[in-house]
């Protein structure tokens, strides 16, 4: 969210105080404008967030077919894949498929 300065019309910055209280504060004039009660994070002090499989999780790999693909990763060698495909683009875009390799279960996708 951004705020501006009701005086100046800048944008405001965010920052601590003297007494050590959150202020939202403009650079070109005196306004500032304490924040009680919220607290502020460092974005790397934060936990991720769980992510949902859209593809449907372990089971999007049940009953798919194989088709002859080769495996990107070079040590594997294997050159058969299951795969599958979706419509994750625009309807006038041609369809995402997605690969797993039958040898070492690496994944990848072609659009």
């Amino acid at each position: 969210m951004l705020s501006f300065c009701p005086y100046c019309s800048n944008m405001l910055l965010v920052g601590s105080s003297e007494d050590g209280c959150n202020r939202l504060y403009c650079t070109t004039c005196p306004y500032e404008f304490k924040i009680n009660g919220l607290q502020m994070y460092d974005r790397k002090n934060l936990s991720r967030k769980q992510v949902d499989d859209v593809l449907g999780g372990d089971g999007a790999w049940e009953n798919v077919d194989q088709t002859a693909a080769q495996c990107p990763v070079d040590s594997c060698g294997g050159d058969k894949a299951y795969f599958f495909q979706l419509q994750i683009r625009s309807a006038d875009e041609p369809m995402t498929t997605f690969y797993k390799c039958v040898k070492c279960n690496h994944q990848w996708r072609e659009n």
